[in-house]
């Protein structure tokens, strides 16, 4: 009998850690998904047209994991609608407002209908054509 105890002592211990890991990686991805959700719309001002803005927009939407589209409009603007977790959409807004792509100027940004949304409307970051 004593032989088995710290055999018993090692599988009890093992299933402690595995338990307590697999609680871990629960709460974790539970609050992942529990994330809140914003929308916002865009319009840029500026010199940003011919100068790759809505490449460059294309490229920091993706990193930042957003989803939602922009495109040029006849007002030599870009507008647009993005889409993710509360804290990508606020570091988005500060780039479209003072970063934008290497030879564009931003006169200013501005953002309408902010809004939390429960889930997504696009599937992707494109660019309107």
């Amino acid at each position: 009998m004593i032989k088995l105890f710290p055999f018993n002592a090692k599988l009890l211990i093992c299933a402690i850690i595995i338990i307590f890991t697999s609680c871990t990686r629960y709460t974790y991805t539970a609050n992942m998904s529990s994330e809140t959700l914003l929308s916002v719309d865009f319009e840029v001002f500026g010199r940003v047209q011919g100068v790759f803005f809505r490449k460059y927009t294309e490229k920091e939407a993706k990193r930042l994991n957003l989803k939602g589209w922009c495109m040029n409009t006849k007002q030599d603007t870009v507008k647009g609608i993005i889409e993710g977790p509360t804290k990508n959409v606020e570091e988005m807004k500060l780039w479209l407002q003072e970063t934008g792509s290497p030879s564009s100027r931003i006169d200013k940004a501005v953002f309408s209908n902010q809004k939390t949304i429960n889930q997504y409307t696009y599937d992707s970051f494109k660019i309107k054509r």
